[in-house]
């Protein structure tokens, strides 16, 4: 039973590798008990109630998905609960509930990031026994993506999509030759488009101080050809190329071609002005086009284009993203809940999640399946595939939402006038070496 559905955003391709944090860990001996006290309990006479949460979903995806699910298991229902929009909100609601023990949910969405945490802390269940017990044919999966979910040995989560940042365009307002190719040029052709064609702004981005902020910042600065964090966990945040590419999203941010409240702005904000036809570019993952093309909802069916992100001084960069599904350690129906788990994040599921969602599968088959196609021509097209191309992770630790936090508050005091840019880079770096060093 479906009892709401909206949209979440974000986030990636073959790329998601790295993206999986490291450490800690529990034994499957504490995680299995439920599941082998539950096993065989359910008669196929009774009904059990599983309840499945995840962020926003503005499409028709999980909807279609529990439909499908229900209908080839009659003896399982499905109740979907609405998490915050806002991952870092959602992030901590699930901490609260978990921390607490609670059975509360059964099936729960992840941020690619956060996995391994929840996995160390003991949120979730291991997965590998469902894994072998049903033959599930890991090999077919994007390999980044899994490994995302992976965390000392055991299978956590399974992938669900993925995602990474791209530019949308309204092609009755920008010829495909006019597409910006660098920031400049955007912030020229918005300033032309700007109130032309029934638009009330030139671009459209999230600039909340919430973790889409990480993504957007992360992509300015690594087309200017800066880094967070390197490859050896090292804080390399202050730097010319960084500080070069936060000032062009601080010029941009301040700019007359963005909503004047656009910092608080997050993906459903965003989303909702592009597909009423508000603005000529926005910044947003490739479900923004489905969402432009729902006849329900979109003034704009028809006329949407992707592209990869504008490039910096060093070339286009997109932050990766992507979701995955887990389940609660504390479900007192872990069997039940492993079959939505296989159905969603198996071939099915994610044909549906592609078709209704405009979701990038993690199985790559699914990207030569005609009916994915057809509701996703862009999947085929040379701008998704370059804009997949250029994507980049987000910082790689451990401790990834404290470093999140940092990045968050200190972009959002520089994107408001309250920090220059130096500073902000500074206390980044100064702060980001402390929580790693503790």
């Amino acid at each position: 039973m479906v009892k709401k559905t909206l949209k979440t955003s974000a986030v990636l391709l073959a790329l998601t590798m790295g993206l999986a944090a490291c450490s800690g860990g529990q034994s499957e001996s504490q995680t299995g008990q439920d599941s082998k006290n539950e096993e065989g309990k359910t008669s196929q006479s009774e009904k059990v109630k599983i309840v499945y949460a995840r962020g926003q979903d503005s499409t028709k995806a999980t909807e279609k998905i529990i439909e499908a699910f229900e209908k080839t298991h009659p003896n399982i229902d499905v109740e979907f609960r609405e998490m915050p929009a806002d991952t870092g909100k959602q992030h901590d609601a699930y901490v609260t509930m978990l921390n607490a023990q609670s059975s509360e949910i059964d099936v729960m969405d992840l941020d690619v990031i956060w996995p391994a945490e929840f996995a160390q802390a003991g949120y979730t269940l291991p997965l590998d026994r469902f894994i072998e017990k049903d033959g599930i044919d890991l090999s077919k999966y994007n390999q980044g993506a899994l490994a995302a979910g992976n965390f000392n040995g055991k299978q956590w989560a399974m992938p669900k999509f993925i995602d990474t940042g791209m530019l949308f365009y309204r092609t009755d307002l920008v010829p495909e030759e006019k597409v910006p190719k660098t920031w400049d040029e955007l912030l020229k052709t918005a300033k032309e488009l700007k109130g032309k064609g029934g638009t009330k702004f030139g671009y459209l981005m999230q600039a909340k101080q919430y973790e889409g902020l990480v993504c957007n910042a992360v992509e300015f600065i690594a087309s200017y050809g800066g880094k967070i964090v390197d490859e050896n966990g090292n804080v390399v945040v202050n730097s010319p190329e960084a500080i070069k590419g936060l000032k062009k999203m601080v010029e941009i941010v301040q700019s007359d071609v963005v909503p004047s409240n656009v910092t608080t702005f997050m993906e459903p904000e965003s989303h909702t002005a592009f597909i009423e036809g508000q603005s000529p570019f926005i910044r947003n993952w490739p479900y923004q086009y489905a969402l432009a093309n729902d006849q329900e909802q979109s003034k704009i069916v028809g006329k949407v284009g992707v592209a990869p992100l504008p490039a910096g001084d060093k070339g286009s960069a997109a932050a990766l993203g992507g979701w995955m599904t887990a389940i609660n350690k504390y479900s007192k129906h872990p069997k039940e809940a492993w079959e939505f788990v296989k159905f969603m994040t198996g071939p099915e599921g994610q044909k549906i999640s592609a078709i209704y969602g405009g979701l990038a599968p993690t199985l790559p088959e699914l990207f030569k399946d005609p009916d994915v196609l057809k509701a996703n021509p862009f999947f085929a097209e040379e701008g998704f595939v370059n804009a997949l191309n250029a994507a980049v992770p987000r910082p790689v630790v451990p401790n990834y939402p404290e470093i999140s936090e940092i990045i968050q508050i200190n972009v959002s005091k520089a994107l408001a006038g309250e920090l220059t840019v130096e500073q902000a880079v500074a206390n980044m770096e100064k702060e980001m070496k402390a929580a790693l060093n503790k």
